[in-house]
């Protein structure tokens, strides 16, 4: 066991990969503020749904749920032995993603918010010494054990809360076909109906009724019990208060160092900028001036020359000094707001765009700022990598959350973990407790997000 073969390390880079892009969605919960939405229908069709949606989770948590678990379980058996050193951390990088899309399912299709806190990674070293450390550094972490524990729990009690969903509507067919004779099939032995024994047309009738009163209340008890059922998935699920704030302390600790080399390395460019550029070209300025004031009685003509090309390499001066500041600031998004200024960007573009805002009033302008150099990433990436001949831009803002999407007809294939320049910005937003989501499938569409939390004025 000295180190893996080359396609080991690799398969190792790629479960760690996996487990990054798992932290990177889990910070979405992080930052989020308050619970989802859920949809306000009424009726018929908020019971059809809330029926649906609990025969989905049923079958999902007895199936996935009770596999994964009994996977980790038999993997983290195996540790002592070596094996589940290798094992392991692709399991849970599994159950990860699983246990992430079910908190999504909760505020999608609950509106409850369950709170995450997974430790950061450490680096990965090469090797088999690279894969225990990763393994270890898992499962002491108590969010991984949490997830375990979600997954018993799921299968079990929250396979009952779930099927009780779809079965309140199901159940008083089932009456039905009692009191329309079924009942004549358990004349020797009763079939009980909840607490009613059917073995007559009476008592098949009783449970007619009873069946009736199980279908008028569906309207409240489905979509209360798939309520409850997301209830139990946070108690097991959400870590305490003083955790999320940790791990939320820790992410902004992260980003605030990014933010620190960010602003240097800014400062370095701004630098180099002046100096090769701006800063040149007044050199050469005073250096004609100098010239022409010597040669303006001698030799007015050449003088006139030379002040000519002055005032050129004066205007070019502006005009990169211009550059320069639109670059740190752009003065429209300062003087007009993040709508102007975005639609401004969109206007430069040499690629057919559609800007949809619905924002009403200002944020802070460090916010402004971060999300319109996001999006002017975002924008440049699309024209320069994505292939595409159409680009659209929604701007909104909904609970405290400035959100903007920037999507494109292309070739899709952006990639976050692949050290492009979406990583990038997915940093410099976490420096505002910001997120960046790319769904970008081969072949197309690609849809960026970004979101920030923000207070309008």
């Amino acid at each position: 066991m000295g180190g893996l073969t080359p396609a080991k390390d690799e398969g190792g880079r790629r479960v760690y990969e996996r487990l990054l892009a798992g932290e990177r969605m889990a910070a979405r919960f992080l930052a989020a503020d308050g619970d989802g939405g859920r949809e306000e229908d009424r009726g018929f069709l908020r019971v059809f749904r809330a029926a649906w949606r609990g025969a989905v989770l049923a079958g999902t948590s007895l199936v996935v749920s009770c596999g994964l678990f009994c996977l980790v379980l038999v993997s983290i058996c195996l540790v002592p032995l070596g094996a589940g050193l290798i094992t392991t951390p692709p399991i849970l990088a599994v159950i990860r993603e699983y246990a992430l899309g079910r908190r999504e399912r909760a505020r999608a299709w609950g509106g409850v918010r369950i709170g995450v806190a997974y430790r950061p990674l450490p680096p990965l070293k090469p090797g088999f010494t690279g894969e225990a450390a990763l393994c270890l550094a898992l499962l002491r972490d108590p969010a991984t054990w949490r997830d375990i524990g979600w997954l018993l729990l799921d299968c079990t009690a929250g396979v009952v809360l779930s099927v009780l969903a779809p079965l309140v509507l199901l159940y008083p067919v089932w009456g039905a076909v009692l009191a329309a004779g079924g009942w004549r099939i358990f004349e020797d032995s009763p079939e009980w109906y909840l607490f009613v024994p059917v073995d007559s047309q009476a008592t098949g009738l009783a449970a007619l009724a009873l069946g009736v009163v199980i279908a008028l209340t569906a309207h409240w008890s489905a979509p209360a019990l798939l309520q409850s059922y997301f209830r139990l998935t946070r108690a097991a699920l959400a870590p305490s208060r003083e955790q999320e704030m940790a791990a939320r302390i820790d992410r902004l600790t992260v980003t605030r160092e990014d933010a620190v080399d960010t602003s240097a390395a800014e400062l370095r460019r701004i630098e180099r900028d002046l100096h090769d550029g701006a800063q040149a070209r007044l050199v050469a300025v005073g250096m004609d001036l100098g010239l022409i004031e010597s040669l303006i009685e001698r030799d007015p003509a050449k003088a006139k020359e030379l002040l000519g090309k002055a005032r050129l390499s004066s205007a070019e001066a502006l005009g990169e000094l211009r550059d320069l500041v639109r670059g740190i600031h752009p003065p429209v998004l300062a003087e007009r707001g993040l709508v102007d200024a975005v639609r401004a960007l969109a206007l430069r573009l040499p690629v057919e765009t559609e800007v949809v805002a619905d924002v009403r009033g200002r944020a802070e302008a460090p916010v402004e700022a971060a999300a319109y150099f996001a999006t002017s990433e975002l924008l440049a990436n699309a024209v320069k990598h994505a292939g595409a001949d159409r680009i659209w831009i929604d701007l909104g803002y909904r609970e405290g959350r400035l959100r903007i999407s920037v999507g494109d007809n292309g070739g899709g294939g952006a990639d976050a973990t692949k050290g492009s320049g979406l990583a990038g910005i997915e940093r410099r937003l976490g420096t505002f407790d910001g997120v960046l989501a790319v769904s970008s499938p081969p072949g197309g569409p690609t849809l960026a997000t970004v979101e920030l939390p923000c207070v309008l004025s």
